[in-house]
């Protein structure tokens, strides 16, 4: 497979790519995650994912598919961020204990004029978690580089996620098997 270049600096976006052994070089932007009110929560996902590749392919002379990609997570309709910090990271959880939630993965390559963009959308439960157990994952794994204040291959994940429907893959970061599928139809 063709390298690539990924607009992200997340270590679990890193970590998938070489996991399927795709090859890429990093290349990050500073981009503005900001959105249009009028986008479904999908297509939001994709506006940041597209910035991201759009700020790197432009200021940079790249002769590669540029990925970008961007993770949300949604509850009762409503976008949760990363946490600002220890209290922020507490209330997200326990606002997602017991309950479903959506996790939703923006995703865009670029490559010469053409551009593949989709989202990839998983349905998570968490079982119902004790504030011990939420204190515990914060002050242990302090998940503030997270949307919605947790990562689905920690401690967190494993003890307190009741169900996953979809891509496990997706609430890491990133569909990767979609991705490479992706990857392999833009350089046909």
């Amino acid at each position: 497979m063709q390298k690539i270049i990924l607009a992200s600096q997340s270590p679990r976006r890193k970590q998938l790519l070489e996991w399927a052994e795709v090859p890429f070089d990093i290349i990050v932007q500073e981009t503005d995650e900001s959105y249009p009110e009028h986008l479904e929560k999908n297509e939001i996902a994709i506006h940041i994912a597209r910035n991201k590749a759009i700020a790197v392919k432009s200021s940079h002379a790249i002769h590669l598919p540029v990925l970008g990609a961007d993770t949300i997570v949604v509850l009762d309709n409503k976008i949760i961020g990363k946490p600002k910090d220890r209290t922020d990271a507490i209330q997200i959880l326990s606002a997602l204990s017991g309950k479903h939630h959506r996790v939703i993965t923006g995703v865009v390559i670029l490559f010469d004029r053409q551009e593949i963009a989709f989202a990839e959308t998983t349905d998570v439960q968490f079982h119902e978690l004790t504030r011990q157990q939420i204190e515990f994952y914060v002050d242990q794994y302090k998940p503030y580089d997270k949307a919605g204040a947790y990562a689905i291959q920690e401690w967190i994940g494993v003890v307190g996620i009741k169900s996953v429907t979809g891509d496990f893959y997706n609430v890491m970061g990133l569909p990767v098997s979609r991705v490479v599928q992706a990857l392999q139809n833009l350089q046909k």
